[in-house]
């Protein structure tokens, strides 16, 4: 088995396309056209984290109103 790189010598892969090692200028991305595309996804809502099924809007509004005022009272 080998063994682990010291710190120093280590040399971080880009987080987005995982191939060429990290630039300083674009921090944890190896160009512009990575980080942008990263940008990109968070802009489209490609990145989600996955939980329970969003209940339906409309029940809250059922019942209590909670000291809202409606335009029409």
């Amino acid at each position: 088995m080998s063994q682990p790189l010291p710190p120093e010598n280590r040399q971080p892969k880009c987080a987005q396309c995982n191939k060429k090692p990290v630039s300083a200028e674009y921090r944890p991305f190896c160009s512009k056209r990575c980080a942008d595309v990263d940008l990109g996804k968070w802009l489209n809502e490609g990145y989600s984290i996955p939980g329970s099924p969003e209940e339906d809007s409309n029940s809250d509004l059922s019942g209590d109103r909670g000291g809202e005022m409606a335009a029409d009272d």
